[in-house]
């Protein structure tokens, strides 16, 4: 049977892949495995979970079905209402809770919904203890009664310590600087401006009313066209723009250009350097992070360390190895010393902080790195399987030699269909799109089915 969880929980159309059933046992497996609730019982006290979710209208009826799954297995549970799905991940580990839970399908449109469970400490799961969870599901238990069954409570009030929080981690504060923040229509509408706020920035939001139908509609982190036309028509100094559970970031400077992740972690990485805050010199980003972005990090005498595609990954790599920077091009930036996940409000603050501290715009400071020309081929109806064959491993050793040091060659299986990536940096986007091309052929050829 396919993987009930993917690499970021488990999602699908609300009511039609994610029912309110599938969300109850899910729970109440979580439950045992992460709460150990059997044991707890024998003791007489219960294990106590958080629980968030962003927006969407389908969030009401899964959180109720989480809370009744947890609350009838003998957890008490703090519901926390909508907050990003780093404050969740923080206020498990804040209020010592033994599971966090969000509910949120991140930057996918609203009739998508997504169930994320979170360790004691915030951190997301290892893919073994999903699959614990995946193999226990409609495991017969024996639930309590009378005072054995969970407590629930709302907690809403707990997003303060969450704003406090990332505001104790900036070392500048934002005075003078103009900003518009671009909320996606999602978990964070309140938060993220108010913390803004705080830090001394001046404000306009925008993507800020949700609905519960609108979110990621033409707003946030993967529709920045919106915020690009804002920051230029006001006049701000820069813009910044969150998904759906605003566990990433990504911003736009006074011109109204893209700064990506790769950008981003550039800034912080190159600042953290400076300051002697960066561990062991060293920031983690995966195989698809651009090439002009490690060029720019060696310039810099900071070291890349590379994992494979997914925040997870990342974090894993982090942890292992006492790194405290890494993320990915797509704007999932995780500062460990402050968070246990991609958090955008906090990356927003710190990269804000080092706009300010430098006192000069931020189109300046995005200038440390040039990004190469990528082009991006998804060959699809193959045999991802075939990926490794001679003739595409032949080919791909050609291109490499082909463009040297100022080029790069990733050839990717899709994980969910069947389909190859394939992707090509170079110094030019002509040179890029041929190589591209070509071992598109060679995909073709070689693993066609």
């Amino acid at each position: 049977m396919a993987r009930l969880f993917g690499t970021d929980g488990v999602r699908g159309v609300a009511g039609r892949d994610l029912t309110a059933q599938l969300a109850m046992d899910l729970s109440v497996a979580a439950a045992h495995v992460l709460g150990d609730a059997g044991a707890f019982a024998a003791t007489g006290r219960h294990p106590v979970a958080v629980v968030g979710r962003d927006p969407r209208a389908s969030g009401e009826f899964l959180e109720a079905a989480v809370v009744a799954g947890l609350a009838a297995s003998g957890v008490d549970v703090l519901r926390l209402g909508v907050l990003p799905t780093p404050a969740v991940a923080h206020l498990t580990a804040a209020l010592g809770a033994d599971l966090g839970v969000m509910l949120s399908a991140s930057h996918n449109p609203a009739p998508d919904n997504g169930i994320k469970f979170l360790a004691r400490g915030g951190f997301k799961l290892s893919d073994a203890v999903e699959d614990e969870i995946d193999r226990r599901l409609g495991e017969e238990w024996g639930f309590p009664v009378g005072s054995g069954v969970g407590r629930v409570r709302d907690a809403y009030g707990e997003a303060d310590r969450y704003i406090s929080h990332v505001l104790t981690t900036m070392n500048h504060p934002l005075d003078g600087l103009s900003v518009v923040v671009d909320c996606a229509h999602g978990a964070a509408h309140m938060v993220a401006p108010e913390a803004l706020v705080r830090a001394g920035a001046r404000v306009e939001a925008i993507g800020a009313r949700p609905d519960g139908l609108n979110i990621n509609d033409g707003y946030g982190s993967t529709h920045l066209d919106r915020i690009r036309q804002v920051v230029v028509s006001r006049g701000a100094d820069m813009g910044v723009a969150y998904d759906g559970d605003a566990d990433r970031c990504l911003a736009v400077d006074h011109t109204g250009e893209i700064v990506d992740g790769d950008r981003i972690m550039a800034i912080l990485a190159g600042a953290m350097h400076d300051e002697g805050l960066l561990a062991k010199d060293t920031v983690v980003a995966t195989v698809m992070s651009n090439l002009g972005f490690k060029l720019a990090m060696r310039e810099a005498g900071i070291s890349v360390v590379e994992t494979a595609v997914g925040d997870r990954y990342v974090l894993e790599r982090m942890k292992a190895d006492g790194y405290n920077l890494g993320g990915e091009q797509s704007g999932h930036v995780i500062m460990l010393d402050h968070a246990t996940t991609g958090d955008g409000l906090l990356t927003s603050l710190h990269l804000l902080g080092v706009v300010a501290k430098a006192g000069v715009p931020l189109k300046e400071l995005a200038a440390v790195m040039t990004p190469l020309p990528q082009i991006l081929i998804n060959v699809k109806d193959v045999d991802k399987a075939k990926a490794g064959a001679d003739e595409l491993t032949a080919a791909v050793r050609a291109a490499e030699a082909e463009l040297g040091e100022t080029g790069r060659v990733l050839i990717r299986p899709s994980g969910t269909e069947p389909m190859i990536r394939v992707m090509v940096e170079a110094a030019s986007e002509e040179h890029a799109t041929q190589v591209a091309n070509r071992l598109a052929d060679v995909v073709r050829r070689a693993c066609g089915t």
